[in-house]
C-alpha cells in the first residue's frame, strides 16, 4: 500500500493512543494519558481528507472526549468483536481493507492488523499484533506511535 492510497485510519485507544495505563481515583474515575504530538498528527490526517476512526474494546470516558477535541467522529466504544465492528464501519463509510492503515497493540487487534491494506503495530505492541503487522511504529503507544502513521501518510498526501 502506498501513503496516497489511504482513505481511513482506523485506530485501537489503550496501548495505541494511550500507554496502556490505566488511573483509577477512589469513587471509579478514569484518567487517560494521550501525546500532544499524535493529536496534532490526528488533526493534520483529518485537514488533508484522511478519515480517521477509532475501535475500542473499553469504554470511551477520556478517550471519547480528546477525540471529539481533535474531530475525530467515527468512534465505537464497548465492540466485543472488533472485526465485525470494522466491518460495518468501512461498509457505512464505503471504504475497502486495501485502503484503510489498522494500528493495534495486542491479539485483539491481529486480525485488523491482517485484513488492513497496511496493518501497524506499536513499538511495545504485543507478540500477536507484531506478528500480524505489516509494520511497526518507531515509537510506543501513547509516545508518539500514532504521529508516525500520520507522518508516513501525510509524506505523501
Amino acid at each position: 500500500m502506498k501513503p496516497r492510497d489511504v482513505r481511513l485510519l482506523l485506530l485501537d485507544v489503550d496501548g495505541v493512543l494511550t500507554d496502556g495505563r490505566l488511573s483509577l481515583s477512589a469513587d471509579g474515575a478514569e484518567a487517560r494519558s494521550f501525546h500532544v504530538h499524535d493529536g496534532q498528527g490526528l488533526v493534520a490526517l483529518l485537514a488533508a481528507g484522511v478519515r480517521v476512526a477509532v475501535l475500542s474494546a473499553r469504554p470511551g470516558g477520556a478517550a471519547e472526549a480528546r477525540l471529539r477535541e481533535l474531530g475525530v467522529t467515527e468512534m465505537a466504544f464497548g465492540c466485543a468483536d472488533k472485526f465485525a465492528a470494522a466491518e460495518a464501519l468501512l461498509a457505512r463509510l464505503g471504504v475497502g481493507w486495501e485502503q484503510t492503515v489498522c494500528v493495534g497493540d495486542d491479539a485483539g487487534d491481529a486480525p485488523l492488523l491482517r485484513a488492513a491494506g497496511r496493518g501497524v503495530a506499536v513499538a511495545d505492541a504485543r507478540a500477536p499484533a507484531r506478528a500480524a503487522a505489516d509494520w511497526i511504529t518507531p515509537c510506543a503507544g501513547g509516545r508518539g506511535a500514532v504521529r508516525d502513521v500520520c507522518d508516513w501518510i501525510l509524506g505523501a498526501c
